[in-house]
C-alpha cells in the first residue's frame, strides 16, 4: 500500500466517527410526517420564535450533510484508487 491510501484511510476513519457523533448529537424531536401527525414543535413556543435549539438543529443537520458527501467522495476515491 502506498502513502495515499494510508492518508485517505485515516481521513476515511476519523470522517466516519465524526459522521457518528454529528449524527448522535442531532436533535431526537420528530420531524417530517411523523412529526405532523403526532404533533411536532411547530406549533410550540419554540417553534414558532425560533432560538438557539433551531438554530443548533440546523447547524447539525448542514454539518450531517456536508460529512456524508465527504465521506462519500472519499470511499468512491478510495476505490478508484485501490
Amino acid at each position: 500500500m502506498g502513502v495515499i491510501e494510508y492518508v485517505l484511510g485515516g481521513v476515511l476513519l476519523l470522517a466516519a466517527i465524526f459522521l457518528v457523533v454529528v449524527v448522535m448529537l442531532q436533535d431526537k424531536a420528530k420531524r417530517g410526517l411523523s412529526g405532523a401527525i403526532a404533533g411536532g414543535s411547530e406549533g410550540s413556543y419554540l417553534g414558532k420564535n425560533g432560538g438557539a435549539a433551531q438554530k443548533k438543529g440546523k447547524f447539525l443537520s448542514t454539518t450531517t450533510t456536508i460529512v456524508a458527501i465527504v465521506f462519500v467522495v472519499i470511499v468512491v476515491i478510495t476505490y478508484l484508487l485501490a
